[in-house]
């Protein structure tokens, strides 16, 4: 139980860093087979994918929630140690996704989907070097149409291994005002600020809904995906992983190096590798 609320924690910081993929975290932790199935079947096999999912859904949002005041600090204090960290906890998934494809003949189709993934996702990187302009999410009825179909393109996005949600609502210029909406909804929680609560409702509803619809969407074509190609699905996971460290260091701005700098940020590389190796067991 601890260690799947720690796993939807990751998970959920994943999924707000820009640049930093949730699906690939599922992967690199060994769960995403098994996270998808229990989506698809939630009403066929309950019981077991309430199990399996709440605790992993109970540690996403209580780190989404905490990600929203603290992450920015990191990012700013800490740049090269917190990039290093995903990193680390990127790479550290390859051995299991490479175990998939051991032994297994390999064919032009699979390097060719592992390449295009690959651009894919450094790609959009480089795209999101510019941010669009942020959007306007106050109450109406047009912006609640409007947030209902991003949350389904986020969701989307982050069930996608290696390409990541956070980055793509960069792109369309919501991931700002959602962040803050999220963060000024929890404070309002907190102090019993009714007013707040109910204007952090008007926004988070509706995009939780599309959120929801747009993950049980998802799962069901990457279900599909995995039962007829396999092996394609695989390499094409393999390019959006390799990717990734790519696209986080593309996303991320640093300081001028120093040795302190360098012994750190290798530290906690190896960290986030132990800790994905670890949590994928």
């Amino acid at each position: 139980m601890i260690k799947s609320v720690l796993k939807g924690m990751v998970i959920g910081i994943a999924n707000i860093v820009p640049g930093v993929s949730g699906g690939t975290m599922m992967v690199s932790m060994g769960i995403y087979d098994k996270l998808i199935h229990c989506i698809t079947h939630l009403f066929s096999e309950f019981k077991k994918s309430v199990l399996f999912l709440l605790p992993i859904a109970v540690g996403m949002v209580a780190a989404i929630a905490a990600s929203s005041f603290g992450l920015t600090y990191l990012f700013e204090h800490f740049p090269i140690q917190t990039n290093l960290l995903f990193v680390g906890l990127i790479l550290g998934g390859l051995p299991a996704i490479g175990s998939k494809v051991k032994g297994k003949r390999i064919q032009a189709g699979h390097i060719i989907a592992g390449v295009l993934f690959f651009a894919l996702v450094v790609g959009l990187a480089v795209m999101g070097e510019t941010e669009g302009n942020a959007a306007d999410i106050s109450f109406s009825v047009g912006n609640v149409l409007i947030l209902f179909g991003v949350g389904i393109i986020a969701s989307a996005t982050m069930v996608i291994p290696g390409v990541s949600g956070s980055m793509v609502l960069m792109l369309m210029g919501f991931y700002h005002p959602v962040l803050n909406a999220i963060k000024d909804f929890f404070t309002a929680l907190a102090a019993l600020d009714m007013d707040g609560i109910l204007a952090g409702c008007g926004i988070l509803i509706p995009f939780g809904l599309g959120v929801v619809v747009g993950i049980f969407g998802i799962a069901k074509l990457v279900e599909i995906i995995f039962e007829k190609f396999p092996l394609y699905a695989y390499w094409a996971i393999i390019g959006l992983i390799v990717s990734s460290p790519i696209a986080i260091l593309l996303m991320g701005t640093f300081p001028a190096l120093t040795v302190l700098h360098v012994l750190t940020g290798i530290v906690a590389l190896a960290v986030g590798f132990v800790i994905a190796m670890k949590l994928g067991e």
